[in-house]
């Protein structure tokens, strides 16, 4: 059935030294979980292929991808920002690519990676393996930054066991299917910059451009155009990078872990461990435990994207690209991030148009939800509503006297706003969440998982899938948290 699959293997035609040929790890008695048929769609993939024993025993690490080459990849990176040295897939094991389409419908290769998968030559201190939750996690952020339409690496499925892993207490093993163009990394290239291999950084960066920058950038025939290249490439990627993390402010996501092993190379969301939604606002939020210092919380995450840049950027300087050259690329990312920020927020606040006054005006909003820890996602959502009824919006804040003195203000900014009121409040709500992948939601679906229901990780996707409209029925996926959500915690192992 999967013979017939049209499978290449870009990645494993670069030099040996980029990845370790080897063969997963299987689970024992798998059992498939969950599949996410938008993408196996986008994979070719039908439903009587995803429900096969061969499909089990290929996404359960048990049987190969006809046609594929299995490896894990070598990279580096730096750490809560010290540089830690070799790092790599260290229970990671790419499979292949399968010839389908993006969600556009133009054609694309999708590699699929093992999360899970076993002990690889990377793994470090680590058992190669993934604990069920946190590969339901995973599955679940996946498919909510689609609906958000966040750029983002996909999940095909979950296959489960009962073999034991053991963290902070003995829980069962997991692999999560994941699916992307391409799993290259900012740490990719800062891995051979620190081993002093200019040969095998052009490399790498050859590949990338002519596989993902095509479009953009043309590959250098020599030395004398390999500098116009590297801009070229970085000039994607810095836009790419502060569009990511404008979408990621605008919607109270918080990564938890931006090492530079963990940023994409395409400004894809990856890598999904200590993640979070916020639920009460707070400029400052962390979303780790394991974050003591803050470095990555919500309003860090913007400065360290171009931190990360910085180290990405760094690496050509090995390639006898000029630092000026290099400088002038990086000072784009600021104006790109501010403009896409504002861009967005207007549109969040149905402001149609920018004016002086509103940053004043949204200042204030930002000090109100961070002083009374109103819920994000909510707040944004019932502002559409508030010049027919503002009682919902007024119900998410303890001080309503500060509230409603910030919405005179707000309500006056719209009453000088011409137009139709209904395609405002449709404006507003096609882009202000209802529904988002709250911790206490996700904790929810584990439950369920680790009973072999996916009931929850059904009902999820349904809302996840288009999260701007109401679905009937499922409004307990809208509901503020419950006081037991302030107890969940997690870490770099989540």
């Amino acid at each position: 059935m999967f013979a017939q699959l049209p499978v290449s293997n870009s990645f494993a035609q670069l030099s040996p030294e980029f990845y370790t040929r080897l063969q997963p790890r299987g689970l024992n008695n798998p059992s498939l979980l969950h599949v996410n048929n938008d993408v196996a769609g986008l994979l070719g993939l039908d439903k009587a292929q995803t429900e096969s024993d061969e499909f089990l025993q290929i996404m359960s690490g048990n049987a190969p991808l006809p046609g594929g080459v299995t490896l894990s990849a070598v990279y580096s990176g730096h750490q809560f920002g010290v540089w830690a040295g070799q790092l790599g897939d260290g229970r990671a094991h790419l499979l292949g690519a399968v010839a389908g389409h993006d969600d556009t419908g133009k054609p694309c290769d999708w590699e699929l990676q093992l999360k899970g998968a076993g002990l690889t030559p990377y793994s470090r201190m680590g058992d190669g393996r993934a604990v069920l939750r946190s590969s339901v996690r995973e599955y679940l952020a996946s498919a909510a930054m689609v609906g958000l339409c966040i750029p983002t690496t996909l999940a095909l499925c979950i296959t489960q066991s009962d073999d034991p892993v053991y963290r902070e207490t003995t829980e069962t093993a997991a692999i999560v299917t994941r699916v992307a163009p391409s799993f290259v990394r900012f740490g990719s290239f800062e891995h051979w910059y620190a081993n002093r291999r200019p040969d095998l950084l052009r490399e790498l960066l050859n590949y990338v451009v002519s596989h993902f920058f095509a479009d953009e950038v043309k590959v250098a025939q020599s030395d004398a155009d390999l500098p116009a290249m590297v801009c070229g490439f970085l000039d994607g990627v810095i836009k790419r990078t502060a569009v990511l993390m404008a979408d990621w402010l605008c919607v109270g996501f918080c990564h938890g872990v931006m090492n530079t092993d963990n940023m994409s190379i395409l400004g894809l969301t990856i890598d999904y461990g200590p993640y979070g939604f916020m639920d009460g606002f707070q400029a400052n939020h962390i979303c780790n435990h394991s974050d003591s210092e803050g470095r990555y919380a919500w309003n860090q995450q913007a400065s360290v994207g171009l931190w990360n840049l910085y180290r990405l950027a760094n690496c050509f300087v090995s390639l006898g690209v000029p630092q000026e050259a290099l400088t002038e690329c990086l000072d784009r990312y600021e104006p790109v991030f501010t403009a896409t920020f504002r861009e967005k927020l207007i549109r969040k606040m149905g402001l149609v148009q920018w004016q002086e006054d509103d940053e004043q005006l949204l200042e204030q909003w930002w000090q109100m939800l961070h002083a009374q820890k109103a819920d994000f996602t909510l707040s944004f959502r019932y502002l559409s509503e508030v010049m027919h009824d503002d009682s919902r919006f007024l119900g998410l804040f303890s001080d309503k006297s500060a509230a409603q003195q910030w919405l005179q203000q707000y309500k006056a900014r719209i009453a000088g706003i011409s137009g139709n009121e209904a395609e405002r409040v449709d404006g507003m709500n096609a882009v202000n969440p209802l529904y988002v992948l709250r911790n206490y939601l996700a904790e929810k679906a584990i439950w369920d998982a680790k009973r072999k229901n996916p009931a929850t990780i059904e009902n999820l996707l349904t809302v996840l899938r288009n999260p701007f409209v109401e679905h009937a029925g499922m409004e307990q996926f809208a509901a503020l948290p419950p006081d037991w959500a302030n107890e969940i915690a997690v870490s770099c192992s989540s």
